[in-house]
């Protein structure tokens, strides 16, 4: 039985893999039965009625009506399963708790539907086949859910990564480090962490898990002939994630469009939502069994494509785009809490509408072993509509000056150096071409002579 002050603790915590939240009895009261079955297929949770979804106890009067018909739906279920009910007075309200342990006769069924608890959200199972798929997959142990030996929480812990995770999931700063772990099953009964809070939160993770890495590769043309750039991160897989979409902004091409002396708009090869999705998705759903494979996001001349260790699983494989299935629950709740996975199956379908509103093809998939996203590249062209700067553009400078000019354009503050290699010619010929831009008055340098470099003469200082 909860103590008012392990409530408390609930609330603070949020919603997630192990509790849900009710402001009152729902009018379909099924709703709670689905609840249960979801927490039942999973590792058990709380069902908290009187508390809202900003985390406020409001608390929630339940008639012996309203007990009854909750008791009447949990008795629907198939097989049965024993729930506790009871009301504790937490600050002068009344919170209602069904107590649902993990099942041991899984799965449990209610009105002929499994659910399953993934992140925050119950989902639901339709078919034989996706039944049978789903729980011969996960006879297995979750990986992030194995104890992690090695982990000590006073050594271990990355701070900073710890508060940001805080900031992002808007929880309480207050919120202290075991009881955040313990209200979203990060640990053992016994009081051990599990491989999830060691890699979502740990100084660097990859000393012991040296497969959980993002490697990130950029070719020159289109195959993987020439390698121009190679960085692997590692450290707590947000931190992985912020990485490598500061690397992937740092390899392609962006467009601005300046209108007059207005806000400039950023046009990239490909949308940066687009890859985002792919890359979170990446994270969560890996095969962390495969201790040889890492993630691996390469970038060619006219594509990007993102591959994670394991194909998809054989429920998603068969409802591809409609439903999604994480190989660790415990990570993909974490991200979901962050607010960077908006919800469960939206991946694919997000990132096909991104690239379509974009002019661009559909992202392209595979599933061989390894799961492949890969994106076409937009030909980026440069644009101002200032008719003085396009005059200038368009009457003195040659198509090599035009490559520099776009090249200022996406990477404001590069060096001469920089743009030679980026241009692949001589530091020479670079220093010319910048010369007619700085004399067209079309780019300046700003900075000191060691760290500074070019602007164009619309970007802002």
């Amino acid at each position: 039985m909860l103590t008012a002050s392990q409530i408390l603790d609930l609330v603070k915590g949020g919603e997630g893999y192990n509790v849900d939240f009710k402001r009152s009895v729902p009018s379909k009261v099924k709703e709670i039965s689905d609840e249960v079955v979801g927490f039942a297929n999973a590792s058990g949770g709380y069902v908290l009625i009187g508390v809202d979804n900003s985390n406020q106890i409001i608390g929630a009067e339940i008639d012996n009506n309203k007990r009854s018909a909750i008791q009447d739906t949990i008795g629907e279920i198939s097989p049965a399963i024993r729930c506790d009910m009871y009301s504790v007075e937490v600050e002068g309200k009344k919170v209602w708790v069904i107590d649902v342990p993990s099942g041991k006769d899984k799965p449990y069924i209610t009105g002929g539907l499994i659910y399953v608890r993934e992140g925050a959200n119950c989902q639901k199972l339709r078919t034989a086949e996706e039944i049978r798929a789903f729980f011969a997959e996960c006879s297995k142990i979750f990986y992030d859910a194995i104890p992690c030996r090695w982990f000590d929480i006073d050594e271990d812990i990355e701070r900073h990564n710890f508060k940001s995770f805080l900031e992002k999931a808007h929880l309480s700063e207050d919120l202290s480090i075991l009881q955040l772990f313990d209200n979203l099953e990060l640990m053992t009964d016994d009081g051990r962490v599990k491989n999830a809070a060691a890699l979502f939160f740990g100084k660097e993770p990859e000393r012991k898990f040296p497969h959980a890495v993002v490697r990130c590769l950029r070719f020159k043309g289109l195959d993987k002939v020439y390698i121009i750039d190679d960085k692997t991160f590692g450290g707590p897989l947000y931190q992985q994630y912020l990485n490598t979409i500061s690397w992937i902004e740092s390899k392609l091409e962006v467009e601005y469009i300046i209108e007059g002396v207005g806000p400039r708009k950023e046009i990239w090869e490909i949308p940066l939502d687009a890859f985002k999705e792919a890359l979170c998705n990446a994270i969560c759903h890996r095969d962390l069994y495969e201790e040889g494979a890492t993630i691996m996001v390469e970038v060619y001349d006219d594509r990007v494509e993102i591959s994670n260790p394991g194909g998809l699983l054989p429920l998603v494989a068969e409802n591809f785009g409609a439903k999604s299935m994480s190989r660790n629950p415990l990570i993909f709740g974490l991200f979901t809490r962050m607010h960077i996975v908006e919800k469960v199956g939206s991946g694919v379908p997000r990132m096909r509408r991104l690239m379509k509103e974009a002019g661009l093809p559909e992202p392209e998939f595979e599933n061989k072993g390894f799961f492949t996203v890969r994106f076409m590249k937009r030909k980026p062209v440069y644009r101002v509509t200032d008719d003085t700067i396009n005059d200038t553009i368009n009457d003195t400078i040659n198509e090599y000056e035009r490559n520099i000019l776009s090249l200022i354009t996406s990477k404001p503050g590069i060096s001469a150096v920089q743009i030679a290699a980026d241009t692949d010619k001589s530091i020479i010929t670079a220093k010319r071409g910048i010369k007619t831009l700085v004399d067209g008055k079309l780019i300046e340098y700003r900075g000191s002579k060691k760290t500074g470099g070019y602007f164009l003469l619309t970007q802002s200082k």
